[in-house]
């Protein structure tokens, strides 16, 4: 078990390169402590799976890392600059917010919910972003486009849009559009709990290609089976805190907790 006292753990290798630095994070809603001093750190290349109950802080953690949510209290570091703030000669500045959204690029996020343009077609969601936010040349953005498509098994499918189309192949176009800005981290907000069940070992397998990959996830779920298949480390997070974390293999099977233990039966045996 892993205490969440507002500690980093320490580096098993000086070498390690880290992607997400999250130091003794909170965040208030009003009246609400929703995170209660969350500490994390995920390498370069490492999946990192979050479960628990609902309403546990999990979404809210993730929306804090690319500022979607301010938190009250901490830190937050992408490739060890920090999010929502420019530090240098012994002054910490809070910066814009276009220079918040220049920071947000590099953490791609797929939500429960596809957040597609509906008037555009597959391929124009994902080459958006690129040619009007990072002026990539539009021969270039429907190129790689068209390589995202086929990465995520839709190839034939850059002309549909989004309403037609499964929630399955939606969710997988999301993923694409997210990965056309070639971020540092991505994110994954419980992608299919809206899917119908046929739908969502088609977005799973797409999952587990990128981690396989050697893509730097973070993953919301409750999809247990892709978390012991995908996963690095697996974490249980309930009350804004950090219950327990550790290696799959003792997570699944033997977690310390007690409180850990009842969820996971819950959950397998649902």
């Amino acid at each position: 078990m892993t205490p969440n006292d507002g500690s980093l753990p320490s580096a098993a290798s000086g070498s390690t390169e880290w992607v997400l630095e999250a130091e003794n994070v909170h965040k208030h809603f009003g009246g609400e402590h929703v995170l209660k001093g969350i500490s994390m750190r995920v390498a370069k290349g490492e999946v990192v799976v979050i479960v628990g109950p609902s309403g546990g802080g999990k979404s809210t953690f993730l929306r804090t890392i690319n500022l979607l949510e301010r938190p009250d209290g901490g830190t937050i570091r992408l490739c060890g600059q920090r999010m929502g703030y420019k530090e240098g000669s012994g002054r910490t500045v809070e910066l814009s917010d276009s220079a918040v959204s220049a920071q947000r690029r590099s953490v791609g996020m797929v939500f429960q919910q596809f957040n597609l343009f509906q008037h555009m077609t597959a391929l124009e969601n994902i080459t958006t972003a690129p040619i009007k936010v990072l002026g990539v040349d539009r021969a270039t953005a429907l190129e790689e486009g068209r390589r995202l498509l086929k990465l995520v098994g839709l190839p034939d499918k850059e002309g549909a849009h989004p309403a037609p189309p499964p929630g399955g192949q939606q969710q997988r176009v999301a993923i694409a559009r997210a990965l056309a800005l070639h971020p540092k981290l991505m994110l994954f907000d419980e992608p299919t709990s809206a899917l119908d069940p046929e739908m969502v070992s088609d977005v799973l397998d797409v999952m587990l290609d990128l981690s396989s990959g050697g893509m730097t996830m973070i993953v919301v779920t409750h999809e247990i089976g892709f978390a012991r298949k995908a996963a690095d480390r697996a974490v249980f997070i309930e009350g804004g805190v950090v219950v327990e974390e550790g290696v799959p293999e003792s997570f699944f099977l033997d977690p310390t907790s007690d409180r850990t233990r009842r969820f996971l039966s819950k959950v397998l045996h649902s």
